[in-house]
């Protein structure tokens, strides 16, 4: 009998039939809570272990005056509120306005580069065409139309773009001869008119303008053709005068600078004529678009209108 039982007894240790105990455990079988005061016991006991355990291993006391110290910042003023966006909203509607200064600025820049299309247009094809002294004297209309309906600097701003397509379209000479004969003109007008200077100094100093232009197409050409244009101009003149006064009976030679005087008093004369009738032509043009009130106009002018 003794040998059958430590037989069965090696039998079921070979195949593990006893249960073992982990080697750490917290909670064996037979220390489990079978009351409610043994539950109560229990889990006062497991806590005070618990807060034994933290207060071992992570003090607390340095960290409690660390928080102690530590103060909260105030709140500052946001970085963005529904306030500034409504106040971008409102500026842009306000600046997208008739009145506002972008609309403005967008405007006046349309109509400045239009104007510059519109002059350098007519001016090639007059040129093309050989029609240019009759449509000469519409040349610097947009120019002074520029200027009257915005300022000086839109004036400027528009004969440089007509003198930049025309160079870009036909060259050079023709963008030099334009603003010699045309664009220099149309901005002392435009800028005269925009000061509301009267219609005698505003035609004097035209004319100056022009003749001035007018004598700077004359040396570009001189110097393009390798001739003195103007050597010639004063030569025929003084050939001229001297066979009136010899068939007048006078026996006088008149010196060049005489003939240099009566060319420069002739040039002047044309130019003062030429800007006169551009005056009259302008003043009336812009009377029938409604802008008489930004015109100083002579009286006899504004009788006769």
């Amino acid at each position: 009998m003794l040998a059958s039982a430590s037989t069965t007894m090696n039998i079921l240790r070979f195949h593990g039939c006893y249960r073992l105990q982990p080697r750490f455990s917290h909670f064996s079988h037979n220390s489990q809570p079978t009351s409610r005061k043994n539950c109560r016991k229990y889990t006062h006991s497991n806590v005070s272990s618990l807060s034994n355990l933290s207060h071992s291993q992570f003090p607390v006391s340095g960290t409690n005056s660390k928080l102690k110290r530590a103060q909260v910042s105030e709140i500052g003023a946001p970085l963005w509120t529904w306030k500034d966006d409504e106040n971008e909203v409102t500026s842009s509607s306000e600046d997208l306005s008739m009145n506002g200064d972008v609309y403005q600025k967008t405007l006046r820049l349309v109509e400045c580069s239009m104007f510059a299309a519109l002059g350098g247009l007519i001016y090639i094809l007059s040129s093309s065409l050989a029609i240019e002294n009759y449509f000469g004297c519409f040349f610097a209309l947009p120019i002074v139309f520029s200027s009257m309906r915005w300022d000086i600097v839109a004036g400027r701003k528009t004969m440089v773009a007509t003198a930049i397509l025309l160079l870009v379209l036909a060259g050079p000479i023709k963008a030099l001869t334009y603003l010699l004969m045309h664009g220099f003109l149309g901005l002392a007008m435009g800028s005269l008119w925009r000061s509301k200077a009267s219609w005698g100094v505003s035609v004097f100093v035209s004319a100056i303008v022009r003749a001035a232009g007018a004598m700077g197409y004359v040396v570009m050409y001189s110097f393009l053709i390798r001739e003195n244009i103007l050597a010639l101009i004063t030569i025929n003149i003084h050939a001229s005068v001297t066979f009136i006064l010899s068939s007048l009976g006078f026996l006088v030679i008149p010196s060049m600078d005489v003939i240099y005087a009566m060319f420069g008093t002739l040039l002047l004369l044309n130019c003062c004529f030429f800007v006169f009738l551009l005056h009259l032509l302008y003043a009336l043009f812009f009377t029938r678009l409604g802008m008489k009130s930004s015109l100083r106009l002579p009286k006899w002018f504004a009788k006769a209108i």
